[in-house]
């Protein structure tokens, strides 16, 4: 887990560890990427790859090339080429690596988007970036005061300053289209500076702002997750999860990535298993797929005619008795086929005493042991006082 408050420092350093943004268990960072390549020398007249791989707020990264040949290495902080001026940022990535993550990314070596490092940041450069990150905060409280006050229907979730100072990017969501021609003239006029507004989606700003999942651990989308797969409810039926909209959905409101994550595993599993639409031929009656452990492997069955009785089966059996009814033969029972299945289930059916008392039932023992013992007392104290009125 990250250190605390690393996204919202103001200088882009984490402020738990004070390593300088080069965090010695590597999870400081946003999106951070392990250079497995760096203890590897390249071959003899080959020249070091000369784009590297630049983070600014939030985890946001882009391409630059190094056309000064600058001796730079990870964690360097750096000013580099923007629209207009120049931004700062930290070197994320070097080397050959970087050609892998721009191959991954789509994005050509002679593209526009590559644009030029300008310098090594100087004292002067990261006095200016610090001031202008210090006013994000009360500048977007501003905003949205201005935003409610136009009526607007959009959220302002983030404001990222440019290196120099000059331009501000402002972050929103919104449900339909927004026409902010007049939000951005009183923005500029009330802040002086260059305003960019950029629409994002749900799981872009959750991406951004970061946050707790209900595991336990940081929002993947935010640490380590770069594409963002489609992820619909069928991915939870095939795991047989519970279609509860406030356990499946993450904390930007739409079902959480990690749902797909185990799903080639289950269905690969499920290549096992009947369809669940296919009913049993017995003599006895028709039998209806109830209900399936996919990791032990179990189907539950019942008949038509008397539901709450439920029969256990093994995929394999209920495949057999599938392939026979296709054949336009019955068999006689379920029970026959799960007879010494559930025998077998049975005698291998233990139970650990994992609190390290046999009852469960303990604590209104000892609650009754003291009754008596109360009762007792009671008892010994109105013998002696009557004992002692009749001595009087």
């Amino acid at each position: 887990m990250s250190c605390n408050n690393c996204s919202t420092d103001t200088n882009g350093i984490p402020k738990g560890c004070k390593s300088n943004g080069n965090c010695g268990t590597g999870s400081c960072d946003k999106l951070t990427v392990f250079d497995w390549l760096s203890n590897m020398t390249l071959p003899n007249g080959q020249s070091t790859f000369d784009i590297v791989e630049v983070r600014f707020k939030n985890g946001r990264k882009h391409f630059f090339k190094n056309t000064k040949n600058l001796p730079i290495a990870i964690g360097d902080t750096v000013a580099v080429e923007s629209s207009p001026g120049h931004d700062i940022g930290n070197v994320s990535l070097i080397g050959e690596l970087v050609k892998i993550q721009m191959r991954k990314k789509e994005i050509g070596f002679d593209s526009e988007e590559v644009k030029q490092v300008y310098r090594k940041a100087s004292q002067r450069d990261i006095d200016i970036w610090q001031t202008a990150r210090e006013k994000e905060q009360e500048v977007q409280r501003q905003s949205r005061l201005i935003i409610s006050r136009l009526g607007l229907k959009m959220k302002l979730s983030d404001i990222e300053y440019q290196g120099d100072g000059n331009k501000a990017t402002f972050y929103y969501t919104a449900d339909d289209r927004v026409d902010f021609r007049l939000l951005i003239k009183e923005l500029a006029s009330t802040f002086k500076i260059r305003i960019e507004m950029k629409q994002v989606g749900l799981r872009q700003e959750a991406a951004r702002l970061g946050g707790i999942g209900s595991c336990g651990r940081e929002l993947c989308c935010s640490t380590w997750l770069t594409d963002f797969r489609s992820v619909n409810t069928s991915s939870a039926r095939y795991q047989q999860l519970s279609l509860n909209p406030q356990k499946l959905a993450g904390q930007c409101g739409k079902l959480k990535c990690c749902l797909n994550y185990e799903l080639d595993s289950y269905l690969d599993a499920l290549k096992i298993f009947p369809k669940t639409d296919k009913w049993l031929q017995t003599n006895k009656g028709t039998a209806i797929f109830q209900k399936m452990d996919i990791f032990k492997g179990l189907l539950w069955y019942a008949y038509k005619d008397n539901p709450m009785h439920w029969v256990t089966l093994e995929a394999k059996q209920a495949n057999e008795i599938i392939a026979l009814n296709k054949e336009g033969e019955k068999v006689d029972s379920l029970e026959m086929y799960a007879s010494k299945f559930e025998v077998t289930l049975a005698e291998n059916k233990t139970f650990t005493n994992v609190v390290g008392q046999d009852s469960l039932t303990r604590f209104d023992k000892n609650k009754g042991k003291n009754k008596r013992k109360k009762s007792n007392r009671n008892r010994n104290r109105n013998t002696k006082r009557n004992s002692s009125r009749k001595n009087a």
